[in-house]
C-alpha cells in the first residue's frame, strides 16, 4: 500500500520573519528634533499658549466684579500659571507639555462643538467653526511633533 501524499499544509507563521506593523513604519520615518529646532507648530503652540496665560492674567485683573461672572482673581491667576508653565515646557521641548497642551486643544474643541450646537447667530457659528477649525490644525500638526520629540527621547 502506498501512503497517500501529504499536502504542505498551512504555513506555519512562526517560520516568517514578523512583518513591521503600521506604527513601527511610521516610527521608522520620523527624525528626531535636531538640538535647537523647534517645528513652526510648535512655535505656535508656544505663541498660543503664552498670550492667553497673558489675556487671562488681564481679564482677572480688569474685570470688575469678577466674581458675579463666576470666576476669581485666584483662580485666573492660577490658570495664567499653568499657561505660562505649559509655554515654557513647550518651548524646552518637553512632551509633557505638549501632551497636556494637546489636552486643552480637545478639551477646548469638545466645548466649542457643544458651543455650536446652540450658537444663536451665524457669526457666532462661524467663530465657533473657526475655532474648532484652528484648534484641529495645531492639535493635529503636534501630534508630529510629539512624535519627534518622542524619538529624539528614546533615540
Amino acid at each position: 500500500m502506498s501512503s497517500p501524499s501529504r499536502s504542505p499544509g498551512p504555513i506555519d507563521p512562526g517560520d516568517a520573519p514578523p512583518r513591521p506593523s503600521r506604527d513601527d513604519l511610521t516610527r521608522a520615518t520620523l527624525e528626531p528634533l535636531r538640538a535647537d529646532e523647534r517645528p513652526a507648530a510648535l512655535l505656535v503652540a508656544v505663541a498660543v499658549a503664552a498670550l492667553l496665560a497673558l489675556g487671562v492674567v488681564v481679564g482677572a485683573l480688569t474685570v470688575h466684579g469678577l466674581s458675579r461672572h463666576g470666576g476669581s482673581q485666584a483662580g485666573g491667576v492660577f490658570l495664567a500659571c499653568v499657561l505660562a508653565l505649559l509655554a515654557f515646557g513647550m518651548y524646552r521641548r518637553r512632551y509633557w507639555a505638549v501632551l497636556a497642551f494637546e489636552a486643552l486643544l480637545a478639551f477646548q474643541i469638545l466645548v466649542t462643538s457643544l458651543a455650536l450646537v446652540v450658537a444663536s447667530t451665524l457669526l457666532a457659528a462661524g467663530l465657533c467653526l473657526l475655532s474648532i477649525g484652528l484648534a484641529g490644525w495645531l492639535f493635529w500638526k503636534l501630534v508630529r511633533v510629539m512624535g519627534r520629540i518622542q524619538a529624539r527621547d528614546l533615540g
